[in-house]
């Protein structure tokens, strides 16, 4: 119970910032009795808790986009004849958009499964993106215009955005790194980046941690923790990924991701050293 809510912890603390946390649970495996790995479903099931984070924390703008979608969708007039929401309202567009963003780690998530719960949760690969990412993330935070606005956002750039996502089903890539530095590329600021990125997260991320539910549910002696343990790291993953989301969307009002980038830098060289003495194995 202990190491379950020690790893609902890291998955709180580490689920929004761009540092990956399917790696860092991965790499928290390592330390657990038997040095097992939590597994992928383990990871994805525990993510509802930073995910009801998401849905707490955004929960007006999710209710006004939800009832502007279906009302433009359905076309429905008011009492002056006119169409309530026309299909050009902002909120109306950001329905849409979230359900094509969404596609690509749907559709990936779907033929990569095996790879997912294998061959990628290897701590080589894990390093390895953890550095190059956190390379490319510090780059494009340097250079990225910073100009745009999630009112900006088109078809186009939702379908980029949904393509850096998808990367994340590599631990080690990191959804929100992945997603806000596409963000940065296209020359959205960091706040609108990031917002857009929490919303997005939510279709694929209830999806994903739903099937492993119900899967877990027919074969629980297959999983590392008991259904007990699962949903005590699940409920502190909610809370405290409540607390981290408030103080992110905060911090890129004024901060750089310099300090996130040396750390992933720090993190995947150590890895790299620890496989290549053997003191680990990948």
């Amino acid at each position: 119970m202990i190491q379950a809510l020690v790893l609902g912890l890291i998955q709180g603390l580490t689920e929004f910032i761009p540092v990956s946390s399917s790696a860092h649970l991965r790499i928290a495996g390592i330390f657990l009795e038997g040095g097992k790995d939590p597994g992928a479903a383990f990871t994805a099931i525990i993510q509802l808790g930073t995910e009801t984070a998401v849905l707490v924390y955004f929960w007006k703008d999710i209710v006004r986009i939800v009832r502007a979608f279906f009302l433009g969708l359905l076309r429905t007039k008011g009492a002056d004849g006119e169409v309530r929401v026309p299909r050009t309202d902002h909120d109306y567009r950001m329905g849409w958009l979230i359900i094509i963003g969404s596609l690509p780690i749907v559709i990936l998530g779907v033929l990569l499964q095996n790879l997912i719960e294998n061959q990628f949760r290897s701590l080589w690969i894990i390093a390895f993106t953890m550095i190059v990412f956190g390379v490319l993330l510090g780059v494009v935070d340097h250079l990225g215009r910073k100009q745009k606005t999630i009112e900006d956002l088109g078809v186009r750039d939702g379908v980029i955005f949904g393509l850096a996502q998808a990367l994340a089903l590599i631990p080690g890539v990191s959804r929100s790194g992945g997603t806000i530095g596409a963000g940065l590329v296209l020359g959205y600021t960091r706040a609108a980046a990031a917002r857009y990125s929490f919303l997005l997260a939510i279709p694929a991320v209830w999806g994903s941690g739903l099937y492993e539910l119900v899967k877990t549910a027919r074969d629980p002696g297959a999983e590392v923790f008991s259904g007990v343990e699962t949903l005590a790291a699940t409920v502190v993953a909610f809370g405290v990924g409540l607390v981290v989301i408030a103080f992110f969307l905060r911090y890129l009002n004024r901060g750089s991701f310099l300090p996130f980038v040396a750390y992933r830098i720090v993190l995947g060289i150590l890895l790299v050293g620890l496989l290549m003495s053997g003191v680990i194995q990948p």
